[in-house]
């Protein structure tokens, strides 16, 4: 059936919602109760982010052919609810011509009525879709009720300026952006001028509907918008939530602008660190169906952070924290954590593991005869706790929770198949110095949707007091690792700025320790690659962004 043609009010639906990758049933039934509820509210047009029939980033699934026969056999039944209320834009990848194209498709009075293909596939830090992916011809308007829209999809505005101009020289008359754009500190603010670089070179209104939630390491965090053709903000949907917003537009002197639409507010630094955490942690536990968490919680800020973002994630009914106490554990690491487990409300469990310990002594003590104790017996504690929480996760379904932050991940504090035991870690890519600062903010703030007390939940001891793995008398963190503060300036130069040595020693850092550092991050890099996956915070993270070879002789000279 042919529908009634728009001329000067447009009402636009932004599906903002949380796919999850290979379960199209599901992503189809979400789109199908979202056109129901556009339709019923009056929407001309509803709008999907990248890809999401399949999940985003679906990665080397789109080469099964059975998944993407599913897929396309899911945008069929998707087509034919559009007989009737909205028309529906949606991202799925399609085959052509035996090509499989990442695919934005329009879909009107129940068939395919244009598919655009997106034509810059991204290669670089999270992305690797030149593997799995052809590219499209640079896209061209497509014509929807009368109304003209350009469909560049993600990537295709990002590297050329021109795309949105071309298009309005074509005829376009709105633009429409279908987004998986993953988290950063720095992204909100650069998909912003992004989008209005575009804006001001079309003059053309463009809303960029992004994906919101957590898939594997990548969290994204939605924050939808859309700019007038002047570059003045249209409207701006929530940040790290899902929702359904709608926009209302009108024609005046053959230009389309929006008259009304949600007006939320993003979030920045801290604030968004953490929530991406909670959001990243708690997606990755749900979509693998995990019914619950366990780690070991020592009375340091690592762990309590840990376990507040677990508790704010998933409620506290779900998160069970177990102190694991031997001779060197301090009293008041022992009385730090029982107290953050109250103000948390999970559940708090003592496992001593002295006898364990002695155990591995005395089996290997023929071996070690002659030997003075050193590193090796402090690792020996750190991996019966490793076992122990691993045995509580077997006997219980409970998944490990890893709970090293990205100073140590960097120069390798952390003993495999000990601490780094876990199927997951929250902060994996947060530095020392940021732990601190986001265990301050979740005092004295409560995140969107948390699950957690709507209160301070980390106790001020715990803050103040010296880092210390407590694996020998009176160990403090600093005996083996240069002060945190300037440990991480030295890892920020190195990891995420990929900078020199020389560049590095102009900041004020003494030659001989950035070398040093350096060596460490190097030689970590095996440790790394056995380690949990990780919320990415940063542009840099260790895994996706970062691929530096194990075996690596390479020293900077400069």
């Amino acid at each position: 059936m042919t529908k009634k043609l728009i001329e000067n009010d447009l009402t636009l639906a932004v599906a903002q919602f949380n796919p999850v990758v290979g379960d199209i049933e599901g992503n189809l039934n979400l789109a199908l109760r979202a056109h129901e509820q556009a339709s019923v509210e009056g929407a001309d047009l509803l709008l999907f982010t990248e890809l999401f029939i399949s999940g985003y980033p679906p990665e080397d699934l789109v080469l099964k052919p059975s998944f993407i026969e599913t897929c396309e056999n899911a945008l069929a039944k998707l087509a034919m609810a559009t007989t009737t209320g909205s028309g529906i834009i949606v991202g799925v990848p399609i085959c052509r011509k035996g090509r499989i194209y990442n695919a934005a498709v329009l879909l009107d009075a129940g068939k395919i009525v244009a598919e655009c293909l997106k034509f810059d596939l991204p290669n670089y830090s999270e992305f690797d879709e030149k593997r799995v992916f052809s590219a499209g011809p640079r896209p061209k308007p497509v014509e929807f009720r009368g109304v003209r829209i350009g469909l560049p999809i993600c990537e295709d505005i990002w590297n050329d300026d021109e795309v949105a101009a071309r298009l309005a020289e074509k005829g376009a008359e709105i633009i429409l952006v279908p987004n998986g754009s993953p988290y950063d500190r720095e992204k909100p603010e650069l998909r912003y001028e992004v989008v209005k670089k575009q804006v001001l070179k079309s003059s053309l209104p463009i809303v960029y509907a992004n994906e919101v939630g957590g898939q594997d390491e990548l969290v994204f965090d939605g924050g939808s918008f859309a700019l007038n053709a002047n570059g003045a903000p249209a409207f701006q949907m929530k940040h790290f939530q899902s929702e359904l917003a709608f926009s209302h537009w009108q024609k005046q002197n053959g230009k389309w602008s929006c008259v009304s639409g949600p007006q939320e507010k993003l979030l920045h630094e801290t604030a968004a660190d953490y929530q991406a955490c909670v959001l990243g942690f708690g997606d990755y536990v749900n979509k693998n169906r995990f019914k619950s968490v366990v780690l070991g919680l020592s009375g340091g800020i690592d762990s309590a952070l840990c376990a507040a973002i677990a508790t704010d994630a998933l409620g506290p009914e779900r998160v069970h924290a177990i102190m694991l106490p031997y001779n060197y554990t301090s009293s008041q690491s022992i009385k730090d954590a029982e107290e953050c487990a109250k103000l948390l409300g999970c559940r708090y469990d003592t496992v001593p593991i002295a006898k364990p310990v002695e155990g591995f002594e005395q089996a290997l003590k023929p071996l070690f005869q002659g030997t003075a104790a050193d590193t090796t017996e402090e690792n020996l504690q750190s991996r019966a706790r490793g076992t122990i929480l691993m045995a509580i996760s077997n006997k219980f379904g409970a998944m490990v929770v890893t709970t090293g932050n990205k100073s140590e991940m960097s120069v390798g504090y952390a003993t495999l198949y000990g601490d780094m035991n876990g199927g997951f870690n929250p902060i994996k890519d947060i530095y020392k110095m940021q732990v601190y600062g986001l265990s301050n903010w979740r005092n004295n703030h409560f995140p969107a949707n948390g699950l957690g007390p709507k209160a301070a939940v980390i106790p001020q001891n715990i803050i103040d007091k010296a880092p210390t793995a407590e694996l020998r008398e009176n160990q403090k963190d600093e005996d083996s690792l240069p002060p945190y503060p300037v440990l991480d300036d030295i890892l920020r130069c190195l990891v995420d700025e990929e900078m020199s040595i020389s560049e590095i020693v102009k900041r004020g850092h003494p030659r001989d320790l950035v070398q040093k550092v350096e060596h460490l991050l190097y030689v970590s890099e095996y440790k790394r690659r056995q380690s949990a996956p990780g919320v990415k915070i940063s542009h840099k993270n260790f895994g996706r962004d970062r691929r530096y070879p194990i075996t690596n002789r390479f020293r900077d000279k400069n």
